[in-house]
């Protein structure tokens, strides 16, 4: 039941422009890479209420988010309006290497009526090189459908001159920041802007490339 709601709210909900994903150069031996640990900080995501599960290849890592919630409408707070969680990856390579996130998939769910205004916002950066970020937005526009509550899916595809890369040879401190946010136009409206349910249903898959360092 839950892929034919998503197949539906995708048109609506889908990722701005979506564009190829960057090219993918040699891969260190998966051996030699781990990562070292995976935390969580933010209002939309308290500590223990964040689940993760990493591939058997140390490619993929996913997060289950649990109280990643926004809502507005009467007798919300404002505090209720905008919520945000930013990961810290930190990932231990060897040296020679680069690695970049160029592929990140979300799950949630919306219900909004009309006169409301969701966002997802997303922005990749390393905390050795927090200057340098690449930022995705999602919107979505309540009534219609979106009235009933849906599932969506957003899908980020970082082009290859947007990529943000690792240090090089270094380790490095992955950050991926999340914010929901809710605007309205009618005081009366109301709308919400979350997981799915309290398990698993909000999640985030982050896929890694590599290339090797090149002098200078």
């Amino acid at each position: 039941m839950h892929s034919k709601i998503a197949a539906l709210i995708l048109p609506i909900l889908a990722a701005a422009n979506p564009v190829p994903q960057a090219g993918t150069g040699e891969a260190p031996d998966p051996a030699q890479i781990s990562i070292l640990d995976s935390s969580y900080s933010g209002n939309g995501c308290p500590q223990g209420s964040v689940s993760t599960t990493t591939s058997p290849d140390k490619t993929v890592i996913t997060y289950g988010f649990d109280a990643f919630q926004t809502y507005i409408g009467p007798y919300t707070k404002p505090a209720d309006h905008s919520k945000n969680c930013q990961l810290h990856l930190n990932l231990k390579y060897p040296g020679g290497f680069q690695y970049a996130v160029v592929d990140a998939t979300y799950h949630g769910f919306a219900r909004m009526d009309a006169g409301i205004t969701g966002t997802f916002l997303t922005t990749y950066f390393f905390s050795q090189d927090a200057a340098k970020t690449s930022t995705t937005r999602m919107t979505a526009q309540g009534g219609g459908a979106l009235e009933m509550g849906q599932v969506y899916t957003k899908q980020d595809k970082i082009e290859t001159t947007a990529t943000v890369w690792s240090p090089c040879g270094t380790t490095g401190i992955l950050n991926i920041n999340n914010r929901l946010s809710l605007t309205s136009k009618d005081p009366t409206a109301s709308g919400e802007m979350s997981n799915d349910d309290a398990t698993v249903a909000f999640t985030q898959q982050l896929h890694v490339a590599w290339r090797t360092c090149t002098p200078g």
